[in-house]
Parts: C-alpha cells; sequence; structure tokens
C-alpha cells in the first residue's frame, strides 16, 4: 500500500479555472484536469523564473517530486493546446499558504491567504492603519530578512 501524497504548499490560488478554445461549444470538448499544485509547478517556473530546487522549496517538497509534478503539469497543458481540449484546474493535495505580519507601532498581529490583501509596500496595520508594519514568522520572529 503506497503512502498518500504530502501535502504540497501553494502561494497562489487562481481566480479562472476553466480555459477553453474559442469557437467550440464547451458541450463538444474534453476537459484535462490541472491540479491546483501543477499549476503552481508551472508558476513558479515558468512564470517567476525559479530553479527547481527553489521552486522544490517553496512548495515543500522534494526536487524529484517537484520535477514530476511539474512535468505531468507541463504534459496536461501541451496535451489541451495541441488537442484543442479544455483545461480546468482543480483539486490536488495542498495546502495555502499564510503570510503573518506585525504592526511595529500598535503591537498588533494578523495573518492573510498568499495572494490575498495587499502587498508589500501597500501593507498597512488592519487595527490603526499604520503602515509601519514587518513580515513575521508564525513563530512571531523577523521573516527571512523582510520587513517593510
Amino acid at each position: 500500500m503506497s503512502r498518500p501524497p504530502k501535502c504540497r504548499r501553494v502561494e497562489f490560488m487562481p481566480e479562472m479555472t476553466f480555459f477553453k478554445p474559442a469557437g467550440i461549444p464547451v458541450s463538444e470538448l474534453e476537459v484535462v484536469q490541472l491540479t491546483v499544485e501543477e499549476l503552481e509547478a508551472i508558476r513558479l517556473k515558468d512564470l517567476l523564473g525559479l530553479e527547481q530546487e527553489g521552486c522544490a522549496e517553496k512548495m515543500g517538497i522534494s526536487r524529484p517530486t517537484y520535477h514530476r509534478i511539474l512535468s505531468s503539469a507541463r504534459g496536461k497543458v501541451a496535451i489541451a493546446l495541441l488537442e484543442g481540449k479544455a483545461i480546468r484546474v482543480e483539486g490536488g493535495h495542498f495546502e495555502i499558504v499564510v503570510r503573518y505580519f506585525t504592526c511595529l507601532d500598535c503591537g498588533h498581529r494578523w495573518e492573510l491567504s498568499c495572494g490575498v490583501g495587499a502587498r508589500g509596500s501597500e501593507i498597512t496595520c488592519p487595527q490603526c492603519r499604520s503602515s509601519n508594519v514587518s513580515r513575521i514568522s508564525k513563530e512571531g520572529r523577523p521573516y527571512g530578512g523582510y520587513s517593510k
């Protein structure tokens, strides 16, 4: 009996989850299913241009596992594009990465899912509206050199 798949860390949830060739009714199309983590693998490598080791680290998986996910995703996209099939993004084994922040003025701490809320210098404290905030780890320590 094989072990269940480990949850993959995902920083981005797509708003658009269905893509189809123009001019063909949905009822006439075959659909290729791309999992959320497969889309994340494509986003990290092909959109952000990260090396596979960095992509694997961001997703919390080994490099060989990342390579298998990316290869599967690219194969599905190629089939859909070359054979005129629709793509549906859904399912998989993943968890949404959460960002943690603290306000350096009032001390308030809060969290946001990646891809939700303001980014970078636009982040303000939801309690006092100060822009003097810093990203922190889940444990409350400064986050990898990032601060606003």
